[in-house]
């Protein structure tokens, strides 16, 4: 008797290259964009689709249990939350040092020349 497994559709790995495909190519396309917020905006949007989209379809996670994607997806996501925290108080200690103590005057030299 063989053993019975589960076998998905090929069209969903073909359709999923193609998405890969696409974002990829608007990825790159930012290459051509001004530097700013929004293309840091949009490169890290096609990252994390792209990401989101490898990790679902061809590492499997789409049709695994809700505790296994939870126990695997879960701390990378409290990470990144960590860090926004992170980020979000340096913003707050660096905004009351000014108020506090006003605008750095410092001026850093240039290293003599021997």
């Amino acid at each position: 008797m063989a053993a019975e497994g589960q076998q998905h559709p090929l069209k969903v790995y073909w359709l999923m290259w193609g998405a890969l495909f696409v974002l990829s190519a608007f990825s790159y396309a930012t290459d051509f964009m001004d530097d700013g917020a929004v293309r840091t905006f949009l490169i890290l949007l096609f990252m994390m689709l792209k990401a989101s989209g490898i990790v679902a379809i061809f590492m499997h996670m789409q049709w695994e249990r809700p505790a296994l994607k939870i126990a695997i997806l879960g701390p990378p996501v409290a990470i990144l939350v960590l860090i926004w925290l992170m980020s979000y108080e340096g913003l707050y200690v660096e905004d009351t040092r000014v108020e506090y103590y006003g605008e750095s005057t410092f001026e850093p030299q240039a290293p003599p020349h021997h």
